[in-house]
């Protein structure tokens, strides 16, 4: 498989747009861990091969163990994931799937408890961040380097 386009060099201003985003993601109190975990449940969700690479990578860099990174795709179903980030990982799925489910009421009832009004305006938009990176390392196949 061959990348399409380098969209960085094709629009260098819609890249810092989305990079200015993600730099108020990073100034965010959501611990990093949560973060890391949440860009690879929607990466692996939508097939994204170079999000994938680099956030196992970045994640395994912050302190994730192997373990938790192998079954994150299988989280409901191991004991390996806290309350509050089983809630961020329902979350992540219902809105990479909003076109399925539109996100229900209890989604929203589970992740609720476990997040200020601010931290779930955060998550809300790093998980449309990374979805945003996805479609764009997916349509122009970006590749893991």
């Amino acid at each position: 498989m061959q990348t399409r386009l380098d969209f960085y060099a094709a629009h260098p201003a819609i890249v810092k747009a989305l990079m200015g985003v993600e730099q108020q993601i990073a100034k965010s109190p959501l611990d990093t861990l949560l973060k890391e975990l949440v860009r690879l449940r929607a990466s692996q969700i939508n097939g994204c091969a170079f999000c994938l690479d680099m956030h196992v990578a970045e994640a395994t860099q912050a302190g994730e163990s192997p373990r938790r990174l192998a079954t994150v795709a299988a989280w409901r179903e191991t004991p390996f994931f806290s309350d509050r980030e089983r809630a961020a990982l329902a979350w992540t799925e219902s809105l990479t799937l909003v076109s399925d489910n539109h996100v229900p009421d209890a989604v929203w009832e589970a992740v609720r408890p476990h997040f200020t009004d601010t931290e779930l305006v955060e998550l809300t938009a790093l998980i449309t961040s990374i979805n945003s990176w996805n479609r764009l390392a997916i349509a122009f196949r970006k590749m893991p380097s």
